[in-house]
């Protein structure tokens, strides 16, 4: 019995070292590691690493407002006289709550719909999940998100249920095709002949093989919920002054573009490095998950 949990944990090992050997082979996967990598530690040490922790408060400074990038100031500061760096690096944690915060929320309710659909596929039950699935997939996640927003209070916790109430439906719809397929594979006949219950198929059985699919779905759909987050905050109906927020510095900043041009680019560039970060990941996961079925 022991032989064999030990030779079971050696194949274990010997599995992730050869996951991280393909994952490593890609340059930009690493890339996309690092940036991601990167983000974490600015959101957790931000106050330790922000040049002007206080400038991600309520700090006004008008003497030294719109000032140009310069040594004071790498990126400059904004209207208020705010340090753009420091605002920027305490933002990063919005962002990664938002992105987080709603994964952590959809794909364990998209993922359980999506396998009582798939496994009562025919039935009753499966048809009128998905047909509902259908509804809130005909309706685009940052309309649908806009629509939920606005009739909530604007803050980071209704920003990220509006987005999840969006989203859920793209996991129940890629776990009930897979779903589908799997159910009607000899070892998931051979559990059901057994006597196993429905729920041992589905969670025990069923569910192990879907995996990967959804991991890889789900580093690739965090950059995308940060920059549908972002978009929320942008229209005002993400994070409130003075809790600084990518999408509101951007559009705080485009008031001021092309003179002061510093205000919104520099934000929109820290949204599109994070958002580029987690999808240069995502690839990586995905193509490694894919030599692995290979």
């Amino acid at each position: 019995m022991e032989a064999s949990t030990v030779s079971l944990k050696e194949a274990r090992r010997e599995g992730m070292r050869r996951s991280w050997y393909r994952f490593s082979r890609s340059n930009v996967a690493i890339v996309g590691l690092v940036g991601v990598l990167l983000t974490i530690v600015l959101a957790i040490f931000a106050p330790l690493i922000a040049p002007y922790p206080q400038h991600a408060s309520a700090f006004v400074d008008y003497e030294n407002a719109m000032v140009p990038p310069s040594r004071a100031y790498l990126l400059g500061s904004d209207p208020s006289g705010r340090d753009i760096l420091s605002r920027i690096i305490f933002a990063t944690r919005g962002a990664l709550k938002m992105g987080i915060g709603v994964l952590a929320a959809v794909v364990p309710l998209g993922v359980v719909v999506g396998l009582i659909a798939g496994y009562h596929s025919g039935s009753a039950i499966g048809v009128i999940i998905m047909r509902i699935t259908d509804i809130f997939l005909a309706v685009p996640p940052l309309l649908l998100a806009l629509a939920v927003s606005a009739v909530l209070k604007p803050n980071l916790f209704n920003a990220m249920m509006a987005v999840s109430i969006s989203w859920w439906p793209w996991y129940t719809r890629l776990v009930y095709s897979m779903v589908c397929s799997i159910k009607n594979e000899f070892y998931t006949q051979a559990a059901e002949l057994t006597g196993a219950s429905k729920s041992h198929i589905m969670f025990r059985e069923i569910l192990p093989n879907c995996l990967p699919p959804i991991l890889t779905k789900m580093t690739l759909d965090i950059g995308f919920v940060i920059l549908l987050g972002a978009s929320l905050s942008f229209v005002g109906l993400g994070e409130q002054p003075p809790t600084p927020a990518l999408g509101t510095m951007v559009a705080d900043g485009a008031k001021y573009m092309p003179q002061q041009w510093w205000v919104a680019v520099f934000p929109g560039l820290a949204i599109m490095f994070i958002v580029l970060c987690f999808n240069l990941l995502g690839d990586g996961v995905r193509d490694t998950l894919s030599t692995e079925e290979v």
